[in-house]
């Protein structure tokens, strides 16, 4: 009886470590902050994310939007224009007109343009045609391009319209110009167009000037 009287009851089942404490691993309840920090973090990227997207987006509709370049006929001179008793070009020399092109560019990037091309006509005939050299409009800059334009004098005297317009004293020709480029702002954004103008001119045979001219522009994406 004694021997019993010295055996301690066992310890209650609460009182017990747990196998979580036993093996050293946290609860569940001690993973909670860091996921909130994660999720906290997630939102925060989100949210720069977006922040960045709509900035870009609107710089892209204000002051990056691509505008389109705006070509311009400042004049046409003639250089040479003889005629054969006050009536007709003679056929033995040639007729050049210097025309005086311009490119604006209203943009903040650059506006680089290959080879220009601008033609004359006379009643739908083509009669001189001249290609100008590439170039680079700058950023909110004009660009402008004198180009000589030889007309082909035997195509011109073939028509039977010219005796009637050297006697009036006026021959109407027509211009196209066609200017076509591209540009782009921080190598994300890029945008070809082709300016295009057509112009009517109209020569006084007894000045030997362009006294009359209208053009209509036109830009294609």
């Amino acid at each position: 009886m004694a021997e019993r009287d010295h055996v301690r009851p066992l310890a209650p089942a609460r009182d017990r470590p747990s196998s979580d404490d036993e093996t050293g691993t946290s609860s569940p309840n001690s993973k909670k902050p860091r996921e909130r920090r994660l999720i906290k973090l997630c939102w925060c990227i989100t949210a720069f994310l977006v922040i960045v997207a709509i900035v870009v987006t609107v710089l892209i509709f204000t002051i990056f939007r691509v505008k389109d370049p705006i070509i311009k006929m400042n004049g046409v001179t003639i250089s040479k224009l003889e005629l054969i008793n006050g009536t007709i070009p003679d056929p033995k020399s040639n007729i050049t007109l210097l025309a005086d092109l311009s490119v604006k560019n209203p943009n903040l990037a650059s506006f680089k343009y290959s080879n220009t091309t601008t033609s004359i006509f006379y009643h739908g005939g083509l009669v001189g045609e001249v290609r100008g050299p590439p170039g680079r409009a700058k950023p909110r800059r004009t660009m402008r391009m004198n180009l000589t334009v030889d007309i082909m004098t035997d195509r011109l005297i073939s028509d039977p319209n010219l005796f009637a317009d050297v006697s009036s004293g006026v021959v109407t020709m027509t211009s196209f110009s066609r200017v076509p480029g591209k540009m782009k702002f921080l190598k994300i954004i890029r945008k070809h167009v082709t300016v295009k103008m057509n112009c009517s001119l109209e020569l006084n045979v007894l000045s030997q000037k362009i006294h009359t001219q209208k053009c209509n522009r036109k830009v294609d994406v």
